[in-house]
């Protein structure tokens, strides 16, 4: 059967637009302290591996340490002049702009960008295009919708490999899942990084032609949704239900065994432990980007019925609109700190 090609929309923002777009990056300083790059020496075959990683905020830097602990080299590039002096420090080359990383890369350029989808993707690949050829390969890390990854993959003069990147800062230690989308060729001429980066040969696959890495990662966060709803909704029903309960022991016996134990579950023993079965003063405010959103709209096109997904990706705009007070929205905002350290709103 042949590949499915993703309809996408119009695009016609202006090449000079996207050029006026800085790259901006979530210039978070990593809490993980830089990795010994000689942890593991690499394989035969990839001896001589150069990186290029654009974009050092929590999950890039992951990314360059993580390479750099498997042996190979990096060249790192970001905004934030700290950031690049940060890496440097761990041991990657700096840059001084996108133009000295591609001419650190030399005549085979395999460039990582993990900074925030959309224009600052576009902005990224303008920025290195008159120094890229058939010859060199481009990864996206970042949430793109899949619809723009198809467009890049078209106009890139690079191989473009659209990869969605799962596992938060957790990844610093376990690696990331990474689902990855474009040529069967860049993909196994990347594989050895994606070896580094991933959980290891298992932790990353390539999904399919341009698009497909990141289509598996919208839906993976819709998935992703609907089970913080279903695990808040449980706890809710034991919170207010007939028993007082001790929701920390509740989620550590669970997760000992029972069919429903999981890493999320893990997380909603140690926001118990840490907050309290009451959760403190954390508040009913469940923030979150697109992806949820991408997903029931490719669902409502594909005529897929999501139920759960699509009630998940409600109760977040419910918390966002002054209906306030439900428990289940309370843990998913603890939650979504505990795989993300993304910042926990809180009550006045």
């Amino acid at each position: 059967m042949p590949d499915r090609v993703p309809r996408h929309g119009d695009h016609d923002a202006s090449r000079v637009a996207r050029r006026l777009v800085r790259v901006a990056t979530l210039n978070i300083e990593t809490p993980f302290p830089p990795r010994d790059r000689n942890l593991h020496a690499p394989p035969p075959h990839s001896r001589g591996m150069h990186l290029g990683v654009v974009g050092l905020g929590r999950m890039g830097r992951i990314v360059a340490d993580r390479v750099l602990a498997a042996g190979y080299d990096v060249t790192a590039f970001d905004v934030d002049e700290d950031a690049v002096a940060a890496a440097a420090d761990a041991g990657a080359s700096p840059a001084a702009s996108l133009a000295d990383l591609a001419e650190q890369l030399g005549s085979e350029k395999r460039i990582w960008l993990m900074v925030p989808a959309g224009d600052p993707v576009d902005a990224a690949l303008d920025e290195l295009e008159p120094h890229l050829d058939s010859e060199d390969v481009v990864v996206d890390g970042g949430n793109s919708h899949f619809e723009d990854s198809v467009r890049r993959a078209a106009s890139c003069p690079a191989a473009y490999l659209d990869c969605g990147t799962s596992g938060g800062p957790a990844g610093a230690e376990l690696g990331f899942s990474l689902m990855v989308g474009g040529p069967r060729w860049a993909y196994e001429a990347l594989t050895p990084v994606f070896d580094a980066v991933a959980t290891g040969p298992e932790g990353h696959d390539r999904m399919g032609p341009a698009g497909s890495g990141h289509y598996v990662k919208m839906v993976h966060n819709g998935v992703e949704y609907a089970l913080m709803q279903a695990y808040g909704e449980g706890f809710e029903l034991l919170h207010e239900g007939r028993y007082d309960l001790d929701l920390e022991a509740v989620a550590r016996t669970w997760n000992n065994g029972a069919v429903i134990r999981s890493w999320l579950l893990e997380l909603c023993e140690e926001a118990f432990r840490e907050e309290g079965s009451e959760l403190g003063d954390v508040a009913d405010h469940v923030a979150g980007g697109s992806t949820g959103t991408w997903t029931v709209r490719e669902a409502l096109e594909q005529e897929v019925p999501l139920p759960l997904i699509y009630a998940a990706l409600a109760e977040r705009f419910g918390s966002r609109t002054g209906d306030r007070g439900r428990f289940s929205r309370r843990l998913a905002n603890r939650l979504r700190y505990g795989f993300g350290r993304h910042e926990v709103k809180r009550t006045d």
